[in-house]
């Protein structure tokens, strides 16, 4: 993997890659920093939309593992 980091002084930008990428598809994603973290900052994101009371809840592994199968 490659990451690099540029502050681009014109439109176009030329991307080198290593040897071994040679005839691979590899995706090129372009994005200002700043634009990023706007998207993902979610530390004032709440999760209230589901309330499930767990205070009596067991885990319970070989239930949650079995398999089911339907003849």
């Amino acid at each position: 993997m490659i990451r690099e980091v540029i502050v681009p002084d014109k439109n176009i930008v030329s991307v080198s890659v290593p040897d071994e990428y040679i005839g691979k598809t590899v995706e090129v994603i372009a994005f200002a920093l700043d634009e990023s973290t706007k998207a993902t900052d979610k530390s004032n994101c709440t999760f209230n939309a589901l309330k499930i009371d767990t205070l009596n809840y067991r885990f319970n592994r070989d239930e949650a593992n079995e398999r089911w199968c339907f003849s």
